[in-house]
């Protein structure tokens, strides 16, 4: 993420503030509640529980930025979303979290689960704010050298991701078996929405058509990477919590490819009339 943010994209939040604020805030809203929402009715066991919510309560993730610009939709706003919503993640990710788990730990167990926020907070940071800042401050003291790998960056992200989803889902094959279908529904359940009201409360909010694209591909493509780490390092003790995180990797890819083929088609259907 970092490799790709130059002061630009920085000085753009103070240019748009209307459609960053709004981008950002319908993002930590949209998601978390229909996460928390889907989680409660549909009674997932606890681990999938805490995957769910992180998944919901993290930030876009850097593959939308690829998404919007195949969908030919603001590309601009898109990658300061993802980067105002990123660094908004150190405080938004761990404080939504604990609300919801302990929440909902409540409802389905009769007892709290006890979210040890300022960990999550600091294991954001980590995973947020140092690479972030890092690469921020690579593409801006080594822009020749940055220039020469970018290219090659999004097929290493592209793979790690695939490595870690795989390795996940391979590990704990026989447990996803046995819950069903509904954790899979879930997902796609949340990232679908995510997509549909996205566009739709931004068409309310009155963006532009290409802005109201722009926030449905943020609102619906999470750093589902995050989601899995946070899972991994904070919740050792639920091993199932990575897994809701490695089905969001593949499913709002997959659904974020339809998002854009769907854009162009009412792009051209539109230069037709």
């Amino acid at each position: 993420m970092g490799l790709t943010l130059s002061l630009d994209d920085f000085l753009r939040v103070i240019q748009i503030p209307r459609s960053i604020a709004l981008g950002v805030g319908l993002q930590y809203t949209i998601m978390p509640l229909l996460g928390f929402t889907l989680a409660k009715l549909l009674h997932l066991p606890m681990d999938y529980v805490i995957g769910v919510v992180l998944v919901a309560c993290c930030p876009g993730g850097t593959a939308s930025n690829v998404v919007c610009f195949i969908a030919r939709s603001n590309i601009a706003l898109s990658v300061s979303l993802t980067a105002v919503s990123t660094l908004a993640a150190v405080i938004m990710t761990p404080l939504l979290t604990t609300l919801m788990i302990e929440f909902i730990s409540q409802h389905l167990m009769g007892a709290v689960i006890q979210v040890d926020t300022i960990g999550l907070l600091i294991n954001t940071f980590k995973v947020v704010i140092l690479p972030v800042t890092a690469g921020a401050l690579l593409n801006h003291f080594f822009k020749e050298w940055v220039k020469i790998i970018n290219p090659y960056t999004p097929f290493i992200a592209v793979m790690s991701i695939v490595f870690i989803v795989d390795f996940i889902l391979a590990v704990k094959k026989e447990e996803i078996i046995s819950t069903g279908p509904t954790l899979i529904i879930v997902i796609v359940t949340l990232h679908a929405l995510g997509f549909i009201l996205g566009y739709f409360l931004s068409k309310w909010l009155k963006f532009s058509e290409k802005n109201s694209q722009t926030v449905s591909i943020e609102v619906g493509m999470q750093n589902s990477g995050l989601a899995t780490e946070l899972a991994r390092s904070n919740f050792p003790d639920f091993t199932l919590a990575t897994v809701p995180g490695a089905i969001s990797a593949l499913t709002h890819c997959i659904l974020g490819s339809i998002a854009a083929g769907l854009c162009r088609l009412k792009e051209r259907y539109n230069h037709k009339q």
